[in-house]
Formats: structure tokens, C-alpha cells, sequence
């Protein structure tokens, strides 16, 4: 990994690595779950956190935010506004006075945001982030990434198909592109019963825990599963998120006549219950990252299909610990699920697979070590 050299490194250092992350606000999805999970992991003799909210005013920001961490609030709701300057200042005076080592951004307003402020405030070391592929990047985004990396001295992608998204896009030095891969606090999930097959006539359950956006495909989820419930007449689905869709997606449910088999369950706190619950989990995106969800149902051991794109296929090997289907193929993704529910010896196997793998590798402590040994590794280069 190439970075510029810092005045100081662990050997000189008395005090632990003191990085400041900045992000948007502090919301339920999995950027921010997953801040909010290294936040709290952190060994503070190791790394000391500070957060950053660009905005964060809000009742939902401000209930989420972490008890053990400095918290700034800057009041930037627009990167356009007359104060953004003024709010860029505080910040930079805060890294100086604080002898922040490590500036790391998150999501894109707080990367154009905290990086050239950092910049600007002599921060040793700059760090952005990579989660996803990148669908919805135009062109002037490329652009802007492309200025941002000439500022930054490593960029931390979730799986390596997000590193190889980023490579395409901006063109960045490959030394200076890192995979850390995502960790959930997963014994909660863990402690489910393992998947046993329906013994007995019952309905079948299929899920999704997803947000109702276009990238998710759950339009392809309803259409196969008008399908499914034609060879599987007491399987309904539900899905877990909001969303800007829902009406076109009730909309839909009606065309196709799943309306009350098809259920849009909105937020739901208990998670871990409605996984429990399931006989598949699907998650059917035209794009991700290093998927949360995934990772979710494979703690919670349930039989899981899901679409081969970014790290999917990292998480789940086809028929090793699930299914997986390509993208936009709504036969391939029906007749997966059915497989699931008609051979469920085949879907238990692969469950208890899945829950093996995500023990072993996605447990988040796991992943705040890789985090703490990534900032050691950074300012001793």
C-alpha cells in the first residue's frame, strides 16, 4: 500500500492512533450500521474515534449516535450552502487542536466534504470509502473521485468487486486500494435454531430485508414470486425495508395478483425474529457491495439465493452455502427459491453451511481487528 510518510508512527506515538470519521447523518442502513459497529468495537488504547456529522440534527441521527465517542455536528445540509466554507473551517481547526492522525469519509457528500478539508487542515493521512459498485455514479462523480484521490492516501473498499468498481471508475494507484471486509455483532442471529424442514403442511415463508429502491429489483422478487406461489400455493414473501417504491411496488403486488401473499412489512425492529421465521432469504439487487443482509441471513443459518453481482458471490458459493442467479433473471430466480422450498434437506445443508462461514469470517470483531491493523499498517508506511 503506497501512502506518503507521516511525521510519527506507533514506535514514536504515546498515545493511540486518533482517527475522525465523516459521514452525512446516522441513519438505519448499512453504511452507518457498520460505522456505528466499528465505532463501538474499537480498542481506544489502539484507535481513538472521533465522528463527524455533516448534518445529524435530526431525532433519528441524534438517538443512534455512539455514548463513547466525540460527536461534532457541522449543520451542512447542502455542500452548495454560503456556510459550507465556515463549517469547513471549524472542522479543520478541531483536526489541527486534536492532532487527528486519520481522516476516513463516508458516502459522497462527506468524501468531497472531509477530504479537502482534511487537506486543509494538514491531516497526515486521508482515507475514503468504497461499499458498493458504484451504479449510480455520473460522470462529474468520476471526476470529483478522480480530484479526491490525488488527495487521499488509501481508499477502503468492502469486497474486491467494489475495489475493481473503483479501479474502472477513477483509475486510482491499485496499491492504494484496500478490500477490509464488513462485521456485524451476529451472536443474537447466531443463537437461532438451526433451519429444520416443515415436517407438516404449514406456509412457507420467503423474505427479503431491503430497502424499497430501485437497485434492490424487488419488482423482479414480486414477479418470481407469482411464479412460485403458482407451484407453491401456501408460500407468501415479505419483505423488511421502506422506501421511496412502495406504491409502485403495492401496485404491482395487485397486477399480479399476490395481494395478500406478498406483504411490504415496512421497518421492523426485530429483525432477528422475522429472519427466524424464514424458509428462504432472498436478496435479488442489481448491485451491492458487501451485503449486511447477506450476511444476516447466513448467521441466522436460513437457505438464501441471491443475484451474482459485487460481493454476493463472495459470500455465498452456489451450491455451497446457497443459491446464486444472475442478475435481472426472474425464471433463474424463481426456480431457485422453488428448489429451496422442494428440497428442503438440500436447503438445510446449505444454511448450516452459510452460518459456519459467517462465524468464522463476518463476526464484527473480527472485522474492527482488520480496522485497527489497517491504521497501524497506514501510519508506519
Amino acid at each position: 500500500m503506497a501512502v506518503t510518510p507521516a511525521p510519527k508512527t506507533p514506535a514514536t506515538m504515546t498515545r493511540p492512533i486518533r482517527v475522525c470519521y465523516v459521514i452525512d447523518r446516522l441513519q438505519v442502513a448499512g453504511t452507518e450500521n457498520q460505522l456505528l459497529a466499528l465505532i463501538a468495537g474499537l480498542d481506544r488504547s489502539r484507535v481513538e474515534p472521533t465522528l463527524c456529522l455533516l448534518d445529524g440534527e435530526d431525532a433519528v441521527s441524534r438517538s443512534l449516535e455512539p455514548a463513547d465517542c466525540t460527536v461534532i455536528r457541522l449543520g451542512v445540509r447542502s455542500l452548495k450552502s454560503p456556510t459550507t466554507l465556515a463549517r469547513a473551517y471549524k472542522l479543520a481547526a478541531y483536526l489541527r487542536r486534536e492532532k487527528i492522525d486519520v481522516v476516513q469519509t463516508c458516502l459522497i457528500d462527506s468524501t468531497y466534504f472531509g477530504v479537502f478539508t482534511a487537506r486543509l487542515a494538514g491531516v497526515p493521512y486521508i482515507v475514503r470509502s468504497r461499499r458498493n459498485l458504484g451504479h449510480w455514479m455520473t460522470p462529474a462523480h468520476r471526476w470529483m473521485g478522480k480530484l479526491c484521490n490525488r488527495f487521499t492516501h488509501a481508499t477502503v473498499a468492502n469486497c474486491e468487486a467494489a475495489r475493481q468498481s473503483l479501479l474502472a471508475d477513477e483509475a486510482p494507484d491499485p496499491a492504494s486500494v484496500i478490500v477490509v471486509e464488513n462485521g456485524l455483532e451476529l451472536n443474537a442471529l447466531a443463537s437461532l435454531p438451526a433451519y429444520i424442514p416443515p415436517s407438516e403442511p404449514r406456509t412457507l415463508r420467503v423474505g427479503c430485508v431491503a430497502n424499497l429502491r430501485p437497485v434492490k429489483a424487488l419488482d423482479l422478487l414480486v414477479r418470481a414470486m407469482a411464479h412460485v406461489s403458482a407451484w407453491f400455493p401456501e408460500a407468501v414473501c415479505e419483505i423488511v425495508g421502506e422506501g421511496d417504491q412502495r406504491a409502485e411496488l403495492d401496485k404491482l403486488i395487485a397486477e399480479q395478483e399476490l395481494t395478500g401473499k406478498f406483504v411490504l412489512r415496512g421497518a421492523e425492529r426485530d429483525v432477528r425474529g422475522f429472519l427466524g421465521g424464514l424458509d428462504v432469504a432472498v436478496l435479488c439487487s442489481d448491485a451491492e457491495g458487501l451485503s449486511n443482509a447477506v450476511i444476516e441471513y447466513m448467521a441466522a443459518g436460513r437457505p438464501i439465493v441471491v443475484t451474482d453481482v459485487g460481493g454476493n458471490s463472495d459470500l455465498i458459493e452456489h451450491e455451497v452455502q446457497g443459491l446464486v442467479v444472475p442478475r435481472r433473471d426472474e425464471a433463474a430466480l424463481a426456480a431457485s427459491i422453488a428448489r429451496l422450498l422442494a428440497e428442503p434437506e438440500t436447503a438445510a445443508r446449505m444454511a448450516a453451511a452459510a452460518r459456519q462461514k459467517a462465524l468464522a469470517r463476518y463476526e464484527r470483531g473480527a472485522m474492527v481487528r482488520r480496522f485497527e491493523n489497517f491504521y497501524t499498517q497506514l501510519v508506519s508506511e
